[in-house]
């Protein structure tokens, strides 16, 4: 007989994250028994800015029920104070989810706040938390010291990179429940067909949580540099410093998209010419698909860079310069660290396989 069917309870709080999610809630889905393996059950919890700008709407229509709700963010509020507040909502909201779903595994990725409620209601209240792209490393605004807590909260690791597994076992996590299964933004990926229309240049630039006035100051400089070429430009985040980086894009009069589904995206980025600016789309889904990025600042200072990035600080003249040589053609060579393309599927696996019983509730360090 096989085991008995296990709940997992997959939460997602934002467009971007929701696209490396997609695949890994489709593989539960269609995920079959297999060698006493268990049957998986999904659950969904949709919160963070998807209730704020209404891309939870993206969830459905991909055609995942939508369990619960968990409203964290306002939507007149900003700022690492405002982002602080929501933690707390969210904490106490995913608690109240876990009681009624009573999740077998609950599932998060990297290092939002989100994730980090996720995190501390699963600890605190006596639940399995499952971590994808635990053990990198990115600045962001507090990226960082946000992921690697997840990650000491967690109790399965499914990390996107052999370097990021050892980080996981180097922080304490035993290597018995630390799994290098590649990363699900690579997922679908050969299967993209670059789109006819595709810009020079795709342009994304996140705030680090700086002041408003920085952040406005260095998104006019991008701006500036970037001009003359044609270019899809994308809204920001919403972390703290977004009202700047928003100010410049009014006032240079630029059309910007809110928001893309995640394959229109994908096409266009696989036809454009570079990606600019800090996402980590320009590090891990651009360099799957051959495509050169151009990364400004520190926010990814620290993350895995395969051989199509470009590093260059703030300032018209070096962004510049940076796009100059993306389009140059000399970087066509790369070769990234994420993966093949068959992350999901073996998340799924594992959730359904692995022997709860040999994954204690109550963690200890391996060290």
């Amino acid at each position: 007989m096989g085991l008995r069917a296990r709940t997992v309870m997959v939460v997602t709080g934002s467009r971007a994250e929701f696209g490396l999610l997609e695949p890994v809630m489709r593989a539960i889905l269609q995920h079959r028994p297999a060698n006493g393996g268990a049957r998986l059950r999904l659950r969904t919890v949709v919160t963070g800015t998807h209730l704020t700008t209404g891309t939870w709407r993206d969830v459905r229509s991909a055609g995942f029920q939508i369990d619960a709700r968990v409203p964290m963010q306002r939507r007149s509020r900003v700022g690492r104070e405002a982002d602080a507040e929501a933690l707390g909502r969210g904490v106490s909201g995913m608690a109240k989810v876990m009681t009624a779903l009573r999740p077998d595994v609950a599932v998060v990725l990297g290092d939002r706040i989100e994730a980090l409620a996720v995190g501390c209601a699963a600890c605190v209240g006596g639940h399995r938390l499952a971590h994808i792209h635990g053990g990198d490393r990115a600045v962001g605004v507090a990226d960082d010291a946000m992921r690697h807590a997840i990650s000491k909260m967690a109790h399965l690791h499914f990390a996107a990179t052999a370097d990021s597994s050892r980080r996981l076992v180097r922080m304490g996590e035993s290597p018995e429940m630390v799994y290098n299964v590649g990363s699900p933004a690579v997922d679908g990926l050969a299967d993209v067909e670059p789109e006819e229309d595709a810009p020079e240049l795709i342009v994304v630039q996140h705030p680090i949580g700086a002041s408003d006035a920085d952040e406005y100051k260095w998104m006019c400089q991008t701006l500036a540099a970037t001009a003359g070429y044609s270019r899809l430009v994308l809204a920001p985040n919403s972390d703290p410093g977004s009202r700047g980086v928003r100010r410049a894009l009014r006032a240079a009069h630029v059309p910007v998209v809110e928001h893309m589904a995640r394959g229109r995206f994908l096409s266009l980025l696989a036809g454009c010419g570079v990606v600019v600016g800090n996402s980590s789309a320009g590090l891990i889904e651009a360099a799957a698909l051959r495509r050169p990025c151009v990364n400004i600042g520190p926010r990814q200072e620290g993350r895995l860079k395969p051989t199509s990035v470009l590093d260059c600080g703030y300032g018209r003249r070096a962004v510049r310069r940076a796009v100059e040589e993306a389009l140059s053609g000399r970087r066509r060579r790369v070769r990234h660290p994420y993966g093949d393309g068959h992350s999901a599927d073996r998340i799924a696996r594992l959730l359904a396989t692995i022997d709860l019983s040999t994954v204690p509730l109550r963690k200890q360090n391996a060290y």
